[in-house]
């Protein structure tokens, strides 16, 4: 490591120092890459890291790298009455959670297990964004909870694993989705400590929104701050803030550009988007005694997209994971000079999607697509404009190659429909000999081997690529071998980049993934997460959730 040959000389100096002083105090080194077990233990993972031990309890070093601040502080630490800073990070149990969560405006909260290694890879940055944030005004807390000690907290707010963590507003829990870094956990809650709508005071802002919008359009109208929907609104708006960008105002002009009055929510799109197949704009009167803030969500996220919206990689998680999906892939580009070619190709789509109000329609470019395109067989087609319906549970419908108009489009939805499609299924060749250990599965024999019903199935999805796969690669074979009598247990692996998985209870994030799948339960399959992959832990995690295996626990 280049920073490590660079420190060298320094640390030299810093031991020759600290070695002259009375009483001495050592200074020492350990390669990390040859002494894994000790780096992972006091979890290294950049170099060089820099750890002050005392009694065995080590401090972390985050100064610069200079004799002068490094002896220094470790002088301060050697003193025999020093105890180290007390947390930034708020403690709480089942006793304090109520008094400290309920009236914070927002804090966050981290339930987590001692024994989990990502909880203990988090621990460092959480503390660190912790003290960070401490110094604002006003500051901004953040604390966590041992889940495994405090069940009734973790079981109340739905924690399954870990680390989970949740915003809470006076009281009331929303999911974090932000970074796990400190300055990514400190941008991000700063973000999320402002308020959840912004407000717009030009009838022009609107204007512009209608014009140059590239999503939905969310204005909350009032009369003013006391209005008492007013905090409804605020309170939904809360919950959905991390998908959707609310505004609202307290301008008659604005109401009276919408033609609406103060009370109102109004969803709508921008102009690009619009057609005569659907009104110009939906509206939700917030003053209504059944209104609440389900139902302003609701009428959110229910008019957020278009009847034919553009799907693209930016918004393709947040607004288009709805199934079926029907796509229709083509250039698409909405600035000035290719809008009319554009919207020509979204009007005839418009004229089908109309019909078949239960399914989404999209268009999608083709350039950002390609390698969808390529699953679907479609990038040699030759057309100007292909066609795919994507289905629930990860199937995949191509539309034959043909000229594209209405009428062609139509009639695929409709086949699709009827149950009159095949489905593609991305596959390496079927493997003629599978007697290994461990089995080999692709695409086409996702369902037949991992979905049997007759058998529990451990299936490892892997990256040929991926250097973790490659490790656990011996382990598994290993694991393969122990169980290879069993009658009802597959030990399995499949690589994820090549083959499609055909189910969508089998989320594949990272690399390897590794789920069990029980012969009764095949669609609600068991993640292996936070302890080792090596043969103990594999061995336990199988133990634990086999249904039938033929030699008792005791032997192993």
């Amino acid at each position: 490591c280049g920073h490590c040959k660079q420190f060298a000389p320094e640390y030299e100096k810093i031991a020759k120092t600290l070695k002259e002083n009375d009483p001495p105090i050592p200074v020492a080194k350990i390669d990390a890459t040859a002494a894994t077990a000790l780096a992972s233990r006091f979890d290294v993972s950049g170099y060089p890291t820099i750890k002050i031990l005392k009694k065995g309890q080590p401090v972390d070093y985050d100064g610069s790298r200079t004799e002068d601040a490094i002896v220094a502080k470790v002088k301060e630490i050697s003193d025999p009455n020093w105890t180290p800073p007390p947390e930034a990070t708020l403690v709480l149990t089942q006793d304090n959670f109520d008094d400290v969560v309920k009236d914070a405006d927002i804090i966050l909260v981290e339930f987590y297990a001692p024994w989990c290694g990502h909880c203990k890879r988090l621990a460092p940055e959480y503390e660190k964004a912790a003290q960070e944030l401490s110094k604002r005004t006003p500051p901004i807390p953040l604390a966590k909870v041992d889940a495994t000690a405090e069940t009734e907290l973790a079981k109340k707010f739905d924690v399954t694993g870990y680390p989970t963590l949740k915003i809470f507003r006076k009281g009331k829990p929303y999911d974090y989705s932000g970074p796990r870094e400190k300055y990514g956990i400190v941008d991000y809650m700063i973000e999320q400590a402002g308020p959840p709508s912004k407000q717009i005071q030009a009838t022009k802002q609107v204007q512009e929104f209608l014009k140059d919008g590239d999503d939905v359009i969310i204005i909350g109208v009032f009369s003013g701050e006391t209005d008492e929907v007013y905090q409804l609104y605020q309170e939904a708006a809360n919950s959905l803030r991390e998908d959707y960008k609310f505004h609202h105002t307290f301008s008659s002009e604005i109401a009276k550009l919408l033609k609406v009055s103060p009370g109102k929510l109004v969803v709508m799109q921008p102009e690009k988007f619009q057609s005569k197949h659907e009104p110009k704009m939906y509206v939700l009167d917030l003053k209504q005694h059944s209104t609440g803030e389900s139902e302003i969500k609701e009428h959110v996220v229910k008019h957020a997209l278009p009847l034919v919206g553009h799907r693209k990689p930016s918004n393709d998680a947040k607004r288009y994971a709805k199934r079926p999906l029907v796509v229709v892939y083509y250039s698409v580009d909405f600035s000035f000079d290719y809008r009319v070619a554009t919207q020509y190709w979204r009007g005839k789509v418009l004229e089908v999607a109309k019909d078949f109000p239960e399914y989404v329609f999209a268009v999608s470019d083709e350039e950002d697509y390609s390698s969808e395109i390529k699953d679907l067989g479609l990038l040699e087609s030759g057309e100007d404009v292909n066609v795919a319906i994507l289905d629930e549970g990860g199937k995949k419908y191509a539309m034959e190659p043909e000229e594209f108009d209405s009428g062609a489009l139509r009639q695929f939805v409709l086949a699709f429909k009827k149950g009159k499609l095949k489905p593609i299924v991305k596959s390496q060749p079927v493997p003629k000999n599978n007697k290994g250990p461990v089995k080999v599965v692709v695409g086409k024999t996702f369902d037949t081997i991992v979905m049997d019903p007759k058998n529990d199935v451990l299936i490892e999805f892997y990256a040929p690529w991926c250097g973790h796969c490659k490790k656990l690669e011996p382990v598994y074979t290993e694991l393969g071998k122990k169980y290879k009598n069993e009658k009802n247990l597959v030990i399995a692996k499949m690589d994820a980049t090549a083959n499609d998985v055909t189910n969508d209870h089998y989320k594949v994030e990272g690399f390897p993934t590794i789920y069990f799948a029980p012969r009764d339960k095949k669609n609600n399959p068991i993640k292996f997460e936070g302890g080792d992959r090596d043969l103990e832990h594999l061995s336990k995690f199988i133990e634990e959730h086999a249904t039938k295996l033929s030699r008792t626990k005791e032997e192993l």
